[in-house]
């Protein structure tokens, strides 16, 4: 018997563009039913629950990173309504990314836990069910982030089901806490190796108790659990890795790295433009295309960083370097394939915020200066620079050398990180300023140590001096939206620091601020339940 699989929100990605993913699991055929039965087809479903991660997080990343204090467009247009809320509504660009691949990943994920029940019985089966539903609670949590409570879906439907009621966040938070618990007592405990360990859990839970904390309904013991278990992830790891080694390309399943999307070169070989996933494209200006193939990788010229990120960093901090590509070469990843540059042309500099007139004067005499450097003085070099070809410091934390040149596509086979131990520190730090600030300030001091400047003190540990050195760490990570939302400085911070947003391009209908993303357009038109209500500043 055939089964045909409608769920809100995935009701948008079964009858639109992307057919490509029904036909690849085959959701309504008797043949890959009689498939997850056996412990190969088990496998396989569990396998394509790994694979929607690529869909949440491989395309462009407008709702992590867009209309924040520390990337703001340069020469090529951002969505308007995530980068600058001036036109956010339900139908805005780019607000159903995330609504549309998480409901897919729930939706697998119901389907997996589902036929855990029926299929072929192995001692593997108990493991994968909690690897499945940390998955889904990762779909949840962005979903609940984003948007506020949505519909709660645990059972696989495998029937058209039209209408949804809207639960609360309080519910989603639930629910997903309850995943991640089951999770827990699971999953494998040993080294990180790509799939779903302990620490992958304790991790997303820590995150997870932390963000609720600052809900209405949250509490100081969610705070309490969230500095626990980040300490559980820690396990007295401290960060050892130079800033350079940890993102150094090729270098990702370092022992610092806690969860990541997984990406390779040969599972991308059949379509290289679509398979790989995005990052490496933008957090940097436009460095050529096509008609300089073999010299320079494409960068869109978005998600350029911020006068005020560019200027969180001291001459001390090894991030700078870490993070920016400071001097560009005539071929710009001589830097990764040349072991010695010291004869190499530099065709860029950017000055960083420190330089003195005597610094450039010393910079200056460097004998490998092309004859055209383009000297990048200080102030000139951020995101509101749009004019010219190079003109914005490039970050480089994500660059793929390996990438295909000139195609602003899926390009990179680089993984992408989602839970580090540099960041679970930040969390920890950040969970014990609300009940333990001194516990709290040796958290953050470890990051510090490992930059290599000096140790906070008590009286300037706060959450403004926690956001800042977050942006120094993770700057261009998948995380800045969601830390600001969560602590209530969006508004604050994006006006004062991103040039194209005022206070006022938060006000939305009815008094209310547009701090939540609006429910999609598309999912309320295919939801028979018109009763389901939209955010109220949207309505």
């Amino acid at each position: 018997m055939k089964k045909l699989i409608v769920i809100f929100g995935i009701l948008i990605t079964t009858f639109t563009a992307c057919s490509d993913f029904i036909e690849e699991e085959n959701l309504s055929s008797v043949s890959a039913e009689s498939f997850y039965l056996t412990p190969e087809g088990y496998e396989a479903l569990i396998n394509s629950n790994y694979a929607q991660l690529k869909e949440i997080y491989g395309g462009a990343p407008w709702l992590f990173c867009a209309g924040t204090d520390l990337y703001a467009e340069g020469r090529t247009k951002e969505p308007d309504g995530l980068s600058k809320y001036t036109q956010l509504n339900s139908s805005s660009e780019g607000v159903a990314q995330l609504y549309n691949t998480c409901y897919k990943a729930i939706q697998n994920a119901n389907m997996a836990l589902y036929y855990s029940g029926i299929t072929s019985q192995t001692n593997k089966i108990s493991t994968l069910v909690g690897e499945v539903k940390y998955l889904r609670a990762n779909a949840y949590f962005l979903l609940v982030q984003t948007y506020g409570g949505v519909a709660l879906v645990t059972d696989y439907i495998s029937s058209p089901v039209l209408s949804f009621n809207r639960n609360s966040a309080e519910e989603v938070y639930t629910q997903i806490i309850k995943d991640l618990d089951d999770a827990l007592l699971s999953v494998g405990t040993g080294t990180y190796n790509g799939r779903v360990n302990k620490r992958a859990v304790q991790d997303l839970l820590a995150r997870v108790y932390l963000t609720r904390g600052y809900e209405s309904f949250g509490s100081v013991s969610d705070f309490t659990k969230a500095a626990a278990l980040a300490d559980e992830v820690i396990a007295g790891q401290s960060l050892s890795l130079t800033f350079d080694q940890l993102w150094r390309p090729g270098n990702e399943m370092n022992s610092e790295v806690v969860f990541s999307v997984q990406y390779s070169s040969a599972s991308t070989s059949t379509s290289p433009t679509t398979l790989g996933n995005m990052q490496s494209v933008f957090f940097g200006p436009y460095l050529g295309g096509a008609e300089v193939a073999g010299k320079a990788p494409y960068r869109s010229y978005n998600l350029l960083p911020t006068d005020f990120a560019l200027g969180l960093y001291t001459k001390e901090d090894s991030r700078w370097k870490g993070t920016f590509m400071t001097e560009i070469y005539a071929r710009y990843y001589d830097f990764y394939d040349k072991a010695d540059l010291s004869t190499t042309l530099i065709t860029d500099f950017y000055e960083p915020k420190w330089f003195t007139a005597q610094d450039k004067i010393d910079y200056l005499k460097k004998p490998n200066l092309a004859p055209n450097l383009r000297y990048h003085s200080w102030g000139t070099h951020s995101a509101q620079v749009v004019s010219l070809d190079y003109a914005t410091i490039p970050v480089r934390k994500f660059d793929d050398p390996k990438s295909p040149f000139g195609i602003l596509t899926r390009v990179s086979t680089r993984d992408i990180i989602l839970a580090r131990l540099g960041a679970t520190y930040l969390i920890a730090a950040e969970a014990y300023l609300k009940t333990n600030p001194a516990t709290g300030l040796t958290r953050l001091n470890e990051v510090r140590r490992r930059a290599g400047v000096g140790p906070a003190t008590l009286g300037e540990f706060n959450i403004d001096y926690l956001l800042d050195e977050s942006a120094r760490e993770l700057l261009g990570e998948y995380h800045r939206w969601f830390e600001l939302k969560r602590t209530g400085k969006l508004v604050e911070r994006a006006s004062l620091h991103h040039y194209l947003i005022q206070a006022s391009n938060f006000n939305g209908a009815n008094g209310q601020l547009k701090i939540l993303r609006p429910i999609p357009q598309e999912a309320l038109d295919l939801n028979q339940n018109k009763s389901f209500p939209q955010n109220p500043a949207y309505q």
